[in-house]
């Protein structure tokens, strides 16, 4: 008996300690208990989660829609959640039936863990240990994304993802910074690939410019039958740089 209830509280305990470690506005555990909602959600969903592997009918979709209700967060009683998992704010949050979230990983708002087509079997996405996905974010279809991966506000990710990893962008772009421990609540932190590829393309635009005029400058002086006073050469950079090509997902190096 005792066996049963400490693995019943167990995954509970770790959800409460989660958010004490990374929520700075949570004062006390009467607080996190009556005022979150991504943290009532789970409480919920381990229920009934316990129910639907039990194979008992109908009960465990009415209290994942209950939880829905009063809550905010829509997850399926079928989807596997690990310990210590914080869902921050909550609303809007979708988890489908065959997605898996794995221990200490990060949920913001408006997050989707969806599926793709109408195929049965594994159709949701994998999250591995210490995953974070940013406010808005959608994570579709049956892939993985690997331990220690962000993911910003607002991508849209399809592909699978390696472990320590950044993506960013839609359709979502793997920035690889392995090695590099960052403070899950440092948004700010993550890069902004398509302002440095603008900057790239717009520095490359200058160029261009100045050696077309440097062209017309020369031009006109052949014209008027002047000799040249210095080379009207030059060569523009290529635009299929690093940063572009993994901006476009493509591999340097690769066909045009």
């Amino acid at each position: 008996m005792g066996s049963v209830i400490r693995r019943i509280l167990n995954p509970v305990l770790a959800d409460l300690r989660i958010i004490r470690e990374r929520d700075p506005a949570a004062r006390g555990t009467l607080e996190i208990l009556l005022c979150y909602p991504g943290f009532q959600a789970l409480v919920l969903h381990r229920l009934s989660h316990r129910l639907w592997n039990l194979n008992v009918p109908l009960l465990p979709r009415l209290l994942s829609q209950l939880g829905r209700l009063f809550t905010g967060v829509e997850i399926h009683p079928g989807a596997t959640i690990g310990n210590g998992v914080f869902i921050d704010h909550g609303m809007g949050v979708v988890i489908g039936e065959t997605a898996e979230i794995g221990d200490r990983c990060l949920l913001y708002q408006g997050v989707t863990l969806g599926g793709t087509g109408k195929v049965h079997g594994k159709r949701h996405p994998t999250l591995a240990e210490n995953v974070v996905v940013g406010a808005g974010a959608n994570v579709l279809g049956a892939i993985t994304v690997g331990t220690n991966t962000r993911i910003g506000a607002g991508s849209v990710v399809l592909r699978d993802v390696g472990p320590d990893s950044t993506v960013v962008g839609v359709p979502g772009r793997v920035i690889h910074q392995s090695g590099v421990r960052i403070d899950p609540l440092a948004h700010s932190q993550l890069p902004d690939a398509e302002a440095n590829v603008i900057r790239n393309l717009m520095e490359r635009i200058n160029v261009l410019e100045n050696q077309i005029m440097n062209l017309q400058s020369c031009l006109r002086e052949v014209a008027a039958g002047r000799p040249l006073q210095e080379a009207c050469g030059g060569r523009a950079q290529s635009l299929k740089d690093r940063e572009i090509m993994e901006f476009l997902g493509e591999r340097p190096g690769g066909s045009d």
